[in-house]
């Protein structure tokens, strides 16, 4: 075996040294090696006589490299003491000698690597997979970084060829003599040139050698188009600009984020179509459900259906457009807190605060005791019962809106309990995911690690509610010096120019927004507060500032609806449709029936007829189990199958919510009132 492993490496030597060798004896020494591979070549002597004749090839050519690197060496330090040439002269030869004495390293480079790779495939157990895998990984590395080699040499040698440009410019300035325009241009031209080298930044040397970065092989997908001419000029455009799209191994999409050259504006075409289609087939889809007496949302609902990856799947900017729709739940909870002035918070604060946190316990309780029975890990029970204990915010909020805001004069108003609650569960979002890293290591802990775990889960809730007393000190500090003169000062600036009062309003609740971020706590609270901060400056200031920001909020919304429906499979559902209704109704009808239960037990006797109307705005499942689900599945929590069922009884809850809240109306609601809450 010895033997064998020898002479195969010597015959990869000998094969290798070869490349650098004329073509026909390169395939002469190819067919040689062919034939004492199968056993057809001369005799044990003649084959050792060979092998030294290829050896000494291969000394022969490293003792040439060496000399040719001594005298690279030399020529630069030359070309450093020629005073007879320019900067940028000296930089070109400096540069091309420096490309090429890296060209001479990493071949003999390559040689030595590819030896040892035929030697540990040689070590190897041919019917050993991990090994078989342990070994294709290292050569997929290797071929990596020589990638990344090639393509940083490729660089190199366009800086060069730039040098020589700026030689052979320098040379022509010297020769003649320019106008006083040519000298002008050649300022500009060497301004722009420093602006390039200022804004430039080497993310890509900076990050490769950086921990935890890993390089990759990615796809480059051009669009096709119809005519050629047309294909051609616009590829030559997007090799300029940067703009076509990038596919990994892991078949993830990429788009430019930040180009290298930043002095020329650019634009994401894909983007651009994926919100024109979106705004234009949401139209028909709205209205389509308008007149047969739906809301408008499922018709937006329906519109990222057709155009998503279930139907026509020509939305390419999906987390973008995601991202862009996350702004209309933004603005939608800020309309809803311009709506709850904080005098009605303080009315039912308590209710807000009990209500959601005894149906999340319950929600638990009930899935630790099913999932004991169906053999489901805890930590997995946990998860689900949480997620599903969520109720959607944005959702509940458009049901809300114009809806009565009193029935009996000292009664506690439906709505407002309604979005207390929920806003106490966009808080109990907040903490889910600041707890998940700690519940994944519990699930994997042993029992006596699992004290720690939990007392670090304690510590979590303690930062929590010390982070909600901040926000809420910081509120009452904004209401009582800030929003007052802010808001006068915006009015009186804005008089005649709508402008100035909506980027004054869009910049306060930015501002929420990032408070509750950094102080870890959700940014939907943000938004909320920045509304109920403001209403409480009267109602002609909340009717001034409504009619500025509902158009922008309905438009956002849109986009909001269509996300949702990006993420509807409407042929899983079909699949299983019988299961997905069945546990869609179980957890609709379990949600009510807890929400029912705890509000008898916490609301006022004089107002227990609101709690049937509660109950059913909180008995779907909040579009935020999209966004834990697919954490939860990438963390290993939950299996593809769950995360699916997961998706399709949240979509179903949300489908049937519509109706129940209707329902809820009719029966609770009296007649003049129920016109503006349905």
């Amino acid at each position: 075996m010895k033997a064998i492993e020898f002479n195969s490496v010597w015959i990869l030597i000998s094969l290798l040294c070869c490349q650098l060798l004329n073509t026909a004896e390169h395939e002469d020494v190819v067919k040689h090696a062919i034939k004492l591979h199968r056993g057809k070549g001369a005799a044990v002597a003649q084959r050792k006589q060979w092998v030294l004749e290829n050896c000494r090839k291969l000394s022969g050519l490293l003792r040439q490299k060496n000399v040719v690197l001594n005298k690279l060496k030399n020529a630069i330090r030359s070309v450093e003491k020629d005073l007879g040439l320019s900067d940028e002269e000296k930089l070109f030869q400096v540069h091309t000698f420096e490309i090429f004495q890296k060209e001479l390293n990493e071949s003999e480079n390559s040689v030595f690597q590819a030896i040892h790779g035929l030697q540990r495939a040689l070590q190897g157990d041919y019917k050993d997979v991990v090994n078989m895998k342990e070994s294709s990984r290292q050569r997929l590395e290797a071929l990596r970084e020589a990638a990344i080699k090639e393509e940083t040499e490729y660089v190199e040698l366009l800086a060069a060829e730039k040098h020589q440009v700026e030689a052979l410019k320098n040379m022509q300035h010297q020769n003649k003599s320019l106008s006083m325009l040519d000298e002008i241009l050649e300022d500009v031209r060497k301004a722009a040139d420093r602006l390039e080298e200022e804004i430039e930044e080497h993310a890509f040397d900076d990050n490769k050698s950086v921990r935890g970065v890993n390089f990759e092989a990615v796809l480059r997908v051009e669009e096709d188009e119809a005519d050629s001419k047309r294909n051609i000029s616009k590829r030559e455009v997007e090799d300029d600009l940067g703009l076509s799209m990038l596919i990994d191994s892991q078949n993830n999409q990429y788009i430019l984020t930040k180009p290298r050259d930043s002095t020329i504006p650019r634009a994401d075409h894909h983007f651009i179509k994926d919100i024109v289609t979106i705004g234009m087939l949401s139209l028909p889809c709205g209205w389509l459900c308008t007149m047969i007496g739906l809301p408008t949302m499922f018709g937006y609902i329906i519109c990222g259906v057709l155009l998503g990856p279930s139907g026509l799947n020509s939305i390419k900017s999906i987390v973008q457009v995601e991202t862009l729709g996350e702004f209309g739940v933004f603005f939608t909870l800020f309309l809803v807190g311009l709506e709850f002035s904080p005098e009605r918070l303080r009315k039912v604060w308590k209710i807000s605060l009990q209500g959601p946190c005894y149906m999340t316990l319950l929600m638990i309780a009930f899935g630790l005791l099913w999932g004991h029975l169906l053999q489901i890990r805890p930590t997995q029970s946990v998860f689900i019962s949480t997620c599903l204990s969520l109720s959607s915010t944005p959702l509940v909020s458009r049901f809300l809106v114009g809806s009565a805001r009193g029935d009996k004069e000292g009664d506690i108003d439906y709505s407002s309990v309604l979005l207390g609650m929920l806003v106490m569960q966009d808080v109990q979002l907040g903490l889910f995911i600041a707890v998940m890293p700690t519940l994944i290591q519990a699930g994997a802990s042993t029992y006596s690690s699992i004290v720690m775990e939990i007392l670090r889960i304690l510590i979590l809730i303690g930062q929590i509610l010390f982070s909600l007393a901040a926000v809420f000190l910081i509120c009452l500090l904004i209401k009582t010096y800030l929003i007052g003169p802010y808001y006068r000062k915006l009015h009186a600036e804005s008089k005649g120019n709508k402008e100035i009062l909506v980027l004054g309003i869009s910049a306060f609740i930015f501002l929420m927004l990032t408070i509750t971020e950094i102080l870890d706590v959700s940014m939907e609270l943000g938004c909320f507060l920045a509304g109920a901060l403001i209403s409480s400056q009267g109602h002609m200031v909340t009717e001034e500032i409504m009619s500025c920001i509902e158009p922008i909020r309905d438009f956002l919304a849109i986009i909001f609806f269509a996300s949702i429906g990006l993420h509807v499979f409407p042929t899983f559902v079909i699949y299983e449709l019988t299961v997905l209704l069945f546990l869609t109704l179980s957890v609709v009808i379990m949600k009510f029936v807890l929400a029912v239960l705890v509000l008898s037990l916490i609301l006022p006797k004089s107002s227990q007829y609101i709690k049937w109307i509660v109950s059913a705005g909180l008995a779907q499942v909040s579009e935020f189990s999209f966004v834990l689900g697919s954490r939860a599945r990438r963390a290993g929590i939950i299996s593809r199958e769950v995360y699916l069922l997961i998706l399709s009884v949240t979509t179903l809850s949300l489908l049937l919510a519509p109706a129940l809240w209707r329902a809820a109306i009719m029966k609770c609601v009296p007649r003049p009132e129920r016109r503006s809450s349905t």
